[in-house]
């Protein structure tokens, strides 16, 4: 099914939800956003409105081209409009019983061929889809916030989904100037499973009192990150990090590399949320001192931070999760990683991965610390990853 020309319906006018709805607009798609919220339509509205206005002044756009994108989208309380829709994307709160409520009150409502899509960015698809008329026109379209700036887009097929909606996708996404890639239906898609070692390895090492935040940080901002650990967790929120985690731990069976950090779940219920708090692991109040990093060698929080990142990313290549260009293109325009971390694997050495990961298993004895059996494999044959 071609959706170059399509009508596409947004359920949502938050901020991602208007994001995807701006997308969509700019790259000429007359637009239906849906929210029950009239505040939120209004707030959706002039936050674009803002945006257009910037980017004429900047002479991106021009007058007609603001005008134009702003003209294409209708805000909107009525879901019977969504009937001529062939694309409807959804971007409401993170609850499968609620997603499960709409994506049931827009099958009534849409014809039969439409795609119906979630950007939930943990739930799983091939449960919602359980619940359809018609699973076989369900995906998930993951975006990343901010929408219009961010290239990564997860298609994440559930279980039950057509093969050819997931074409249809990807060429729609592509034509939208993002960068989609593929990911199986498991906790956490590509970037939400791969990153959690940059967030629970960095927690790990500031548990043990072996360095602080701002040294950690310091230590992955001088092998290019462009954020450490606690700085992003600070940006995102704590409590919505915290939240991810806890997910993926659960939805993984409670398996040990997932575990959440007590660190964080005090910060958390401390109300240290992060830079919107005014406190995370750093102070944000204005004339608020930021320690300084440590100076001494931190090249070992670097290599035991990486390592953990690295193996996550092998294992799943190794579970068929995404193909390898998948899972560099998605740490590298999801999460602004400074390379992809099977080429960083390369750099560094098979060898020298794992028997890094291999001290720390030795060390801990924990399975949190096991090597991907592709790794191990690698190491033995004298292979490298191919992209």
């Amino acid at each position: 099914m071609k959706l170059e020309n399509s009508i596409v319906g947004v359920i949502g006018a938050g901020a991602m939800g208007s994001g995807i709805a701006q997308v969509a607009a700019q790259a000429g798609h007359q637009v239906i956003l849906i929210d029950q919220n009239e505040e939120a339509l209004e707030r959706s509205q002039t936050a674009l409105a803002k945006v257009c206005s910037r980017l004429v002044e900047k002479g991106r756009w021009t007058n007609e081209q603001s005008a134009a994108v702003q003209g294409r989208i209708q805000r909107t309380g009525d879901w019977s409009l969504l009937q001529p829709c062939e694309l409807i994307i959804e971007a409401i709160v993170e609850n499968l019983e609620v997603k499960v409520e709409v994506f049931q009150n827009v099958e009534r409502i849409v014809h039969d061929e439409a795609i119906i899509a979630s950007n939930t960015s943990s739930l799983s698809l091939t449960a919602i889809a359980g619940k359809l008329t018609r699973p076989g026109r369900f995906l998930g379209l993951h975006f990343f916030n901010p929408a219009p700036l961010m290239a990564l887009v997860e298609v994440i097929p559930a279980l039950q989904t057509d093969p050819m909606h997931i074409e249809s996708a990807l060429a729609l996404m592509k034509q939208w100037g993002k960068e989609p890639v593929v990911a199986r239906d498991t906790p956490g898609f590509i970037v939400n499973r791969v990153a959690r070692p940059f967030y629970g390895e960095a927690l790990r090492i500031a548990e043990e009192g072996l360095a602080d935040f701002a040294t950690i940080d310091g230590a992955m901002r001088s092998v290019g990150f462009r954020m450490g650990p606690f700085e992003l967790m600070d940006l995102i929120g704590n409590d919505v990090n915290y939240a991810v985690t806890c997910s993926v731990f659960e939805a993984f069976y409670f398996d040990p590399r997932y575990r959440p950090s007590l660190i964080q779940k005090q910060h958390v219920d401390a109300g240290w949320l992060g830079r919107k708090s005014g406190r995370g692991y750093y102070e944000y109040s204005e004339g608020a001192q930021q320690k300084e990093a440590s100076q001494a060698e931190n090249q070992w929080i670097i290599d035991r931070i990486l390592a953990m990142l690295i193996n996550e990313a092998a294992d799943a290549l190794y579970l068929g999760i995404a193909q390898a260009h998948d899972l560099e293109t998605a740490m590298t325009k999801g999460v602004n990683y400074p390379k992809g971390l099977l080429a960083w694997a390369n750099e560094i050495g098979i060898d020298e991965v794992l028997a890094r990961l291999d001290q720390l298993h030795r060390r801990y004895g924990e399975d949190r610390y096991r090597a991907s059996v592709l790794l191990r494999e690698m190491a033995a044959s004298g292979t490298k990853f191919s992209n």
